[in-house]
């Protein structure tokens, strides 16, 4: 089950696809976060929804928002995958401990081994503001991202 709205943000220590370390935590106070979870680079779905936020990215990658997008890949295979699609925004590896930030947000699932399509809107207090969480076959809509951004 999904964490709620209105509860904090569970913090958490990932490598992006440079190795560079990313906290959630270090935007506390300074950026609304926009924190995309979705199963694996180069499946199509997938593909697709991070090329539209690329092409959108200034809604979502802003001096009041940051996006993070998190998949159980490794940094590696994070890497390729950003450069193949152009993608200038953070790609953070939840690969080890396999699925601690999924799991920790509730959108992992067990069987199939990956996170599902989990969004959270997360304030510069560290407090979820908007959810929402898409079967693995089901894109989500971008417009409901920059929506609960607009409210916060």
């Amino acid at each position: 089950m999904a964490i709620e709205v209105d509860t904090p943000a569970p913090d958490f220590e990932l490598k992006d696809n440079h190795g560079r370390t990313v906290k959630l935590s270090d935007f506390r106070g300074e950026k609304n976060v926009v924190l995309l979870f979705y199963p694996f680079a180069f499946t199509g779905v997938c593909t697709g929804e991070l090329c539209a936020l690329r092409d959108e990215l200034p809604k979502f990658e802003n001096d009041d928002t940051q996006l993070l997008a998190v998949s159980n890949d490794s940094i590696h295979t994070l890497r390729v995958f950003a450069e193949q699609e152009g993608l200038d925004y953070p790609l953070l590896s939840d690969f080890w401990p396999h699925g601690a930030a999924s799991r920790a947000y509730g959108v992992f699932d067990e069987e199939k081994g990956c996170a599902v399509r989990g969004t959270f809107v997360i304030d510069k207090a560290g407090v979820v503001r908007w959810t929402v969480v898409n079967a693995l076959p089901d894109a989500r809509d971008l417009n409901d991202y920059i929506k609960a951004l607009d409210s916060i």
